[in-house]
């Protein structure tokens, strides 16, 4: 038995050599922790900013993906895009533990952040910076905004919109075209405007979702697996309930393109949308959706987390 403990010792401490000699991330990481204490001249809280100018085409896609903190899209009559990205972290080797990409695509532009490979000590025990995400861009874009561990904001868009794995709450103004939303964990406020064929699509959103609807929108909305209940708050739409499924539907205008909700944690509201001419979104807007019947889950800490609440969000969707 001591000869087998022996072993096991010897294997153990060989792996720790080899890491300690060939990771420096391990030795600079014990470093940090043995002079944090003697070190008076520590230099705290350091930040970056990036912006970047660009000029699109009316119908090009800007893309956000992966990003640790909020988005806010700025629309306008422009045909400029303007990129600024503020990252701040502990240190200057928080900052370096992700990579920031900000460039051109054959169909518009891509902001995101991912992941840089460090040293063992980093990854086990260092802190991702948080990322500030503003853009200001034409009303005549698709915007597409994936993983991202904050919240969310735009104007109005001209195109289609996707939003997928969001870890907060989402505030979109009047979309045209096609909407397809899910995996939100938080409230959702989003305008429509007209909708081609494809419809809008909602699923797996842990919060309320209000509906802002404008005037001579045709549409037919259908709502399922619902963890709450749906209802009209516009004069000329009546929502219908089927009982024994727990199914809602209603019909906007003269019916047409399909709205449909699914594995939602919350009320839906359909209200009617003001105007229709808000250009910006505002970092100091109230969210105006319901809260959800069952409590909603605390803030996850960073985007890879993301996918679970996603899945959790899918499972309460299953057992409706």
């Amino acid at each position: 038995m001591k000869k087998v403990l022996l072993v096991v010792v010897l294997i153990v401490a060989a792996a720790v050599l080899g890491l300690w000699r060939s990771n420096g991330g391990v030795r600079a990481g014990l470093n940090r922790v043995v002079n944090a204490g003697s070190a008076n001249d520590s230099p705290g809280v350091t930040n970056d900013e990036t912006r970047k100018t660009f000029e699109l085409k009316p119908g090009a896609r800007v893309e956000v993906q992966g990003i640790n903190g909020f988005v806010e899209v700025q629309t306008s009559d422009t045909k400029t895009a303007e990129v600024y990205v503020r990252r701040t972290g502990d240190d200057a080797n928080s900052l370096s533990r992700r990579e920031l990409i900000i460039e051109e695509t054959g169909e518009g532009i891509i902001v995101r952040s991912k992941r840089k490979h460090t040293g063992l000590w980093d990854h086990l025990f260092g802190k991702d910076p948080k990322e500030e995400v503003t853009i200001k861009a034409p009303r005549q874009i698709a915007l597409s905004i994936r993983g991202v561990n904050g919240r969310v904001s735009s104007g109005d868009i001209e195109g289609s919109l996707e939003m997928k794995g969001i870890n907060g709450k989402v505030e979109v103004g009047l979309v045209n075209e096609y909407v397809q939303v899910g995996g939100i964990n938080g409230s959702i406020s989003l305008g429509l405007r007209r909708l081609d064929e494809r419809g809008a699509r909602l699923s797996g959103i842990n919060g309320g979702v209000e509906l802002k609807l404008a005037s001579g929108l045709n549409a037919d909305l259908s709502a399922k697996g619902m963890n709450g209940n749906v209802r009209s708050e516009i004069s000329d739409v009546t929502v219908n309930k089927d009982d024994h499924w727990t199914r809602y539907s209603a019909r906007i205008g003269d019916g047409g393109a399909s709205i449909e909700l699914s594995g939602i944690n919350g009320n839906v509201r359909l209200t009617r949308a003001a105007g229709g001419t808000q250009s910006t979104a505002s970092a100091d807007q109230k969210p105006a959706s319901d809260e959800p019947k069952t409590p909603v889950s605390q803030k996850l800490p960073d985007t890879q987390r993301l996918e679970k609440a996603e899945a959790g969000l899918k499972a309460i969707k299953s057992t409706q």
